[in-house]
């Protein structure tokens, strides 16, 4: 379907947050401070949900948060965060695939 590479803002969105942690934005959506750490460094591409709450976090849409990066800048990334490291649980459970 096409290239699949994407860069963010989410460390300059953190910093023009009031210099906001990793571990303050990682508590704010549910994910652990791994995850955003990684999302940081262009490993991982998150699921459409937090990437919405990411963008809600920042008071922002997706597309200000995260585009398409056609520079080759981030090769390699992977279109899924690490089974265990997106916390966010729902009634107590857990989300399909996820712990």
């Amino acid at each position: 379907m096409g290239d699949s590479r994407v860069s963010n803002r989410i460390r300059r969105l953190r910093f023009d947050h009031n210099e906001m942690t990793q571990a303050e934005l990682a508590r704010l959506t549910g994910v652990t401070r791994q995850t955003i750490n990684c999302l940081e460094r262009n490993k991982y591409i998150p699921s459409l949900g937090l990437a919405f709450r990411l963008a809600q976090v920042f008071g922002v849409t997706v597309e200000d948060v995260f585009q398409p990066d056609n520079t080759g800048n981030a090769n390699g990334v992977r279109d899924h965060v690490p089974r265990g490291t997106e916390t966010r649980t729902r009634a107590g459970s857990s989300p399909p695939g996820e712990t």
